[in-house]
């Protein structure tokens, strides 16, 4: 019977002691992405740099690009029926009104009608390269920073190694725990520049694509507009 309650007893001895080291040790601390992001060092800075100006030019050249091919659907048609009908004003009208790419460079077709068809087409090719040239304006720096946004954040890393060996040699002893520690926040800027690199990348063929829609348009339209000049008695 002693000895029933002496093995209780160490039993809940050993239980106490558990529970009171479990409250001495200190929780780990909790790990925040914005602590991370901080803990990257000074090369966050032209990251985030970036990745601003890369959503400002996105943004900028969506809402532009978007309100372009926005164009109304029966544009040509209206501009056939005028042409037929031989109220040149009011198709020329009608192109000023609608202010977009597509409208602008049937207008420069339409102001030089009784000029040959040569001079006509070529109006129509160089003024709808120059509206594709505007609508282009600033899509290629999304390109360049989905090359430079991960390279810079290797550097950041590499600069980051660099300065942990720098510490060690100095010491002159390898501390596994300050190794580890340094190396997983220096790696921060190479997942960052890798991230935004990626995001870039992908919304530089968004635009690309959106792009591409309207120079298809904008062509297959100056086919029809330089196919009914050729019509028989116009």
């Amino acid at each position: 019977m002693i000895a029933l309650i002496q093995s209780a007893t160490d039993t809940l001895t050993q239980v106490t002691d558990s529970l009171a080291m479990q409250a001495i040790t200190p929780a780990p601390p909790e790990l925040h992405f914005i602590d991370l992001l901080f803990k990257g060092g000074w090369v966050m800075l032209p990251l985030a740099f970036l990745a601003f100006l890369g959503l400002v030019i996105f943004v900028e050249r969506y809402i532009t690009i978007r309100k372009a091919s926005k164009t109304e659907s029966n544009l040509m048609l209206q501009i056939k029926q005028y042409i037929h009908d031989g109220r040149l004003e009011n198709a020329i009208a009608l192109c000023r009104n609608n202010n977009s790419p597509l409208a602008r460079m049937l207008e420069k077709g339409l102001k030089r009608i009784g000029r040959p068809i040569k001079d006509i087409e070529a109006a129509i090719e160089n003024n709808g390269k120059l509206e594709v040239s505007k609508l282009e304006k600033n899509i290629g720096v999304l390109g360049i920073i989905a090359g430079i946004a991960p390279m810079l954040g290797f550097v950041g890393t590499i600069i980051g190694v660099i300065t942990i060996f720098h510490d060690v040699s100095i010491k002159g002893a390898i501390e596994i725990g300050t190794i580890s520690g340094g190396l997983y926040t220096k790696m921060i800027t190479s997942a960052t520049g890798l991230i935004i690199g990626i995001i870039a990348y992908v919304l530089y063929h968004i635009l690309n694509m959106m792009l591409e829609r309207i120079i298809l348009r904008m062509e297959t339209d100056a086919i029809d507009f330089i196919d009914l000049l050729e019509e028989p008695g116009k």
